[in-house]
């Protein structure tokens, strides 16, 4: 979501200023912007404010069929001074873009590369319409860090594009593939049966501190939010600090509930009957 907008840089400070108080981690949105057009670069600079955080980069994976390449994933990388970097997959977002970047072909193959020259770890999220459990374990293969399953559920940016389409074939295109994707806790169960010792990271549609319980109980190692903490996000560092101290209490509260010690026992069959 900060890929670029005018807010952007506020938006990361303040992320970043919430989650350094509270020991979390951060991923940035698209760099792209950053990467054609340099002087986008500070309002994806963070790490002078979250010295501490486990810090994500982020570009777009299809842009590896159109000219990216170690060198630009570097540049990403070095730009914030992160620790890994995410490749977005948005197929349905480019298709309903003006003129978007829809050559996926191939695409293993060079995440593969990627994956074999980065110094650091590349993970893979969707965008909202979720990762196959079979998907899953070709990236995991290939050396894939982590997955983020981004399922159908939370915001849907096939609408988000047909709000911002000026034609209304691509308005109506948005409109009806809004919906469209694996939900996110059909996709971590999938991707968790087929997948036992990956990193998977659960997204979209994570609301409260007991949707992370939630999806944690499915098989996810990790919970990632945006939605919910982007109007703290727009007022103040402080503002998410609080925001997401509440959300990790909630998740707390599922697990003191539920008799578990730590999140990861929220997988025991006989704690997960008790998360309604």
């Amino acid at each position: 979501m900060t890929g670029g907008p005018r807010d952007g840089a506020k938006i990361n400070q303040n992320l970043a200023e919430g989650t350094q108080k509270l020991g979390l981690g951060m991923g940035v949105g698209s760099q792209r912007i950053a990467i054609e057009n340099p002087t986008s670069a500070e309002s994806f600079h963070v790490r002078d404010i979250a010295p501490d955080i486990a810090l994500v980069a982020n570009l777009g994976a299809v842009q590896l069929n159109y000219g990216y390449s170690i060198s630009e994933a570097r540049k990403a990388v070095e730009m914030i001074g992160a620790d890994g970097l995410f490749l977005h997959l948005n197929a349905l977002q480019e298709l309903i873009q003006p003129n978007g970047d829809t050559n996926f072909r191939g695409l293993m193959q060079k995440i593969e590369s990627l994956v074999k020259e980065a110094e650091f770890p590349i993970l893979i999220k969707e965008c909202g319409c979720g990762i196959s459990g079979k998907l899953a374990k070709q990236l995991f293969e290939l050396g894939v860090y982590a997955v983020d399953v981004s399922g159908a559920g939370g915001t849907s940016w096939a609408r988000v594009e047909s709000e911002r389409a000026e034609g209304s074939s691509s308005q109506r295109l948005g409109r009806t593939f809004a919906n469209w994707g694996i939900p996110t806790a059909q996709a971590v169960m999938e991707v968790r049966d087929q997948n036992p010792e990956g990193i998977i990271i659960a997204s979209g549609g994570i609301r409260t501190g007991l949707d992370a319980a939630k999806a944690v109980a499915l098989g996810a190692d990790l919970v990632s939010v945006a939605k919910p903490i982007l109007s703290s996000a727009l007022e103040s560092g402080d503002a998410v600090y609080f925001e997401v101290a509440q959300f990790v209490e909630e998740l707390r509260a599922a697990c003191f509930l539920t008799g578990s010690s730590s999140p990861s026992e929220l997988r025991d069959p006989e704690k997960m009957r008790r998360i309604k």
